[in-house]
C-alpha cells in the first residue's frame, strides 16, 4: 500500500508522514512539499492513497486532487486543512476523507482504513469482475484491464449501468459526447469507439460480455460479476461495501448513485 502526502509546510509534512508510517509497517509513505513534484512522481509510479493539504500556493489541494485522478483514476484522496469551509468543495470530487488540522493518530487511522476499503482488491475470485463503487474498472482474473481509449471504457461503463438493457447507438453518442446531432460523422466516430472497446475486450478473451444486435448494444449480466448488481440483489457484503461513491469519473452516473443512496436509507 503506497501513500503519498503533500503539504507545503515541511514540519507538518514530516509529522503526517510519521503518523502514517506508525499505522503499519506495510505502508510505503512518501512526502512532497511541492504539488508539482507529486504529479511528476505519479507519471511513473503508482499510489493508492493521497493525503493532501488543501491550502497550498500555486496548485491548491482541490486542483491537485483533480490532476491526480486524471493521472491515476483509482487513487483515493484524503484532504487535510485548517479550514472547515472547504469540506463541501472537497466532496464534490468524491474525496474519500476529510480531516481538520492538527491531525491526530486515531482520526487519521479511521480515514485511511475507510480509503483502503475502496482500493481495488487483487483477490477477486470471479473470472470477470466489474467494479462500479468508486472508480469504474474491469478485472480479469483479479487484474485490472486497460482500455486504449477513455471513451471506450466509458461506453462499457454506461452499458453496465444500464444493467443489460439495450441502448441505441444514437443514445450512446449523445451520452458520450453530450451532443444531440447524430449525423454521418458522429456515426463514424462512434464506430471507432465501439470497435476499440470490443477489441480491448477481445484481447482479454471477454468480448462475450457485450452483445450487438440490430443497432443496439447491451451487456450480458450473466457473463460477469458486478458489485452494483450484487447490491441490487441485496447481497449484504456489497451493500456494506458501498460508501456513497459510484463511477466517480462520469457525470451521468449521478442518477444511479442517488438511487443507491435512497435505497440504503429505506
Amino acid at each position: 500500500m503506497r501513500i503519498i502526502v503533500v503539504d507545503d509546510e515541511e514540519l507538518i509534512l514530516k509529522h503526517n508522514v510519521s503518523l502514517c508510517r506508525k499505522l503499519s509497517e506495510k505502508f510505503d509513505v512518501i512526502g512532497f512539499t511541492r504539488p508539482s513534484e507529486s504529479l511528476e512522481y505519479l507519471k511513473s509510479n503508482k499510489a493508492d492513497i493521497a493525503i493532501l493539504d488543501i491550502n497550498m500556493p500555486g496548485i491548491d489541494g482541490i486542483e491537485l486532487a483533480v490532476r491526480m485522478k486524471l493521472e491515476t483514476p483509482d487513487i483515493r484522496i484524503i484532504f487535510l486543512t485548517a479550514y472547515s469551509e472547504y469540506a463541501v468543495e472537497a466532496f464534490k470530487i468524491h474525496a474519500s476523507g476529510y480531516l481538520l488540522k492538527p491531525v491526530n493518530q486515531e482520526d487519521l487511522s479511521k480515514e485511511i482504513d475507510y480509503a483502503i476499503k475502496t482500493v481495488p482488491q487483487k483477490d477477486i475470485k470471479s473470472h470477470v469482475f466489474i467494479r462500479t463503487f468508486g472508480e469504474f474498472d474491469v478485472f480479469v482474473d483479479g487484474e485490472p484491464m486497460s482500455f486504449k481509449r477513455n471513451k471506450s471504457k466509458e461506453l462499457l461503463a454506461y452499458l453496465v449501468d444500464r444493467q443489460g438493457g439495450s441502448v441505441t447507438r444514437a443514445s450512446l453518442f449523445a451520452m458520450l459526447c453530450e451532443e444531440k446531432g447524430y449525423d454521418r460523422a458522429a456515426q463514424k466516430y462512434l464506430d471507432v469507439i465501439i470497435r476499440s472497446m470490443r477489441q480491448d475486450l477481445k484481447e482479454k478473451g471477454i468480448d462475450n460480455i457485450v452483445k450487438m444486435s440490430g443497432g443496439f448494444l447491451r451487456v450480458c449480466p450473466d457473463k460477469f460479476e458486478c458489485d452494483l448488481y450484487r447490491l441490487l440483489e441485496g447481497e449484504a457484503a456489497s451493500v456494506n461495501a458501498f460508501h456513497g461513491e459510484y463511477m466517480n469519473s462520469y457525470s451521468w452516473a449521478g442518477v444511479t448513485e442517488a438511487y443507491i443512496k435512497r435505497s440504503k436509507e429505506d
